[in-house]
């Protein structure tokens, strides 16, 4: 049944996409200001169709805990699955990721991206790509935007403990911005690259908001609080 679901999920992904992304020619061209809710629709659909198809139930827990914080902030969120990169889409209200510079280059997804407001940044440019970082980072706070980051980097198995990097640092101190730690299985039931998935209790688990501060603090106040939430998930 898993590789009945696993091939019919990623089918019917890989069509919407196409659909979707062929879709987003008039909106590139004539609207652009609805950018960012056509990519909250294609993120609700993929979710949906995950859901159904595979037979995942998702279940966020510390929302409460969002709807507190007024304008931006930054979230610091485990990444173990593609799910990572939608899930926001769907739960705060101007989400803008932060992004590998070169997922703007992938036909029909990548000009989208840039029209939701996603934040590519070339990560190979060293100290210019950190100075692209903090200042496409205080645009978006200017603007009030959720800033997603994923610290970890690159996605790590569930359980992996992989060290961060410093840029989640470096954005809360240039603007002074709370950061939420987000943690999270999504791994066990979409992995990396894995054409197979799996069913059952997908969690998100929300934690309570990390005043900005140094590298030597956050950082691991980030890690201590990814432990705890796991803890929640079990």
């Amino acid at each position: 049944m898993a590789v009945i679901r696993s091939f019919l999920f990623n089918i019917l992904a890989f069509a919407l996409t196409v659909i979707m992304g062929i879709g987003a020619f008039p909106i590139r061209w004539f609207a652009r200001g609805q950018a960012l809710a056509y990519a909250k629709l294609w993120s609700r659909l993929m979710i949906q169709l995950f859901s159904t198809v595979c037979g995942v139930q998702v279940q966020i827990s510390g929302q409460e805990r969002l709807a507190k914080l007024k304008g931006p902030f930054l979230i610091a969120s485990q990444h173990q699955s593609a799910f990572d990169t939608l899930i926001w889409m769907l739960l705060v209200p101007r989400p803008s990721y932060v992004m590998k510079g070169e997922l703007r280059r992938i036909p029909l997804l990548g000009p989208m991206l840039i029209l939701a407001g996603m934040m590519p940044i070339e990560r190979a440019d060293g100290a210019k790509a950190l100075r692209a970082l903090l200042q496409e980072t205080e645009k978006a706070a200017q603007a009030g935007k959720q800033i997603i980051i994923f610290p970890e980097g690159t996605r790590a198995a569930p359980g992996e403990h992989v060290s961060l990097k410093p840029g989640i640092a470096a954005m809360a101190a240039h603007t002074s911005l709370p950061v939420v730690p987000v943690a999270t299985n999504s791994g066990r039931f979409w992995g990396r690259n894995a054409f197979f998935k799996r069913s059952g209790v997908l969690h998100v688990v929300i934690g309570e908001p990390l005043a900005p501060a140094s590298r030597k603090v956050l950082l691991p106040q980030i890690e201590t609080a990814w432990r705890t939430l796991e803890k929640q998930i079990g």
